[in-house]
């Protein structure tokens, strides 16, 4: 289970720290991706982290704005300088696979929580 939570109401130029925490057996051995879907659009990959920690991945419409990071089971996406075009759904999500990029390859989806920035 992927359990998400830290959205809310914000302004442009403000920060919100998204948390996803991950329970269950094979919790920890996934990789782990922050997924978005803003109104009236497709579903759009935000940045991911694989099980280790090692290495992370970023859409280029957030590089040097978010950052990922996780500590044991929890998956953490800190949003700074926030757009209005962040506005949307985000979705925390696990998989073992390869293209952690391509939100069709997870496997698993939280709930999601709202981010809402305003003008």
């Amino acid at each position: 289970q992927l359990q998400a939570s830290g959205g809310g109401l914000v302004q442009a130029g403000g920060s919100l720290t998204l948390s996803c925490v991950a329970s269950g057996r094979d919790a920890g051995t996934h990789h782990m991706g922050w997924i978005r879907r803003a109104p009236g659009k497709e579903r759009e990959f935000v940045a991911a982290i694989t099980w280790s920690g090692s290495r992370v991945y970023y859409a280029d419409s957030v590089k040097g704005r978010f950052s990922i990071s996780k500590e044991a089971t929890t998956v953490y996406l800190q949003m700074y300088d926030l757009k209005t075009e962040d506005t949307g759904v985000y979705y925390c999500a696990a998989e073992r696979g390869d293209w952690l990029t391509l939100p069709d390859e997870y496997d698993y989806f939280g709930r999601g929580t709202q981010v809402t920035v305003s003008s």
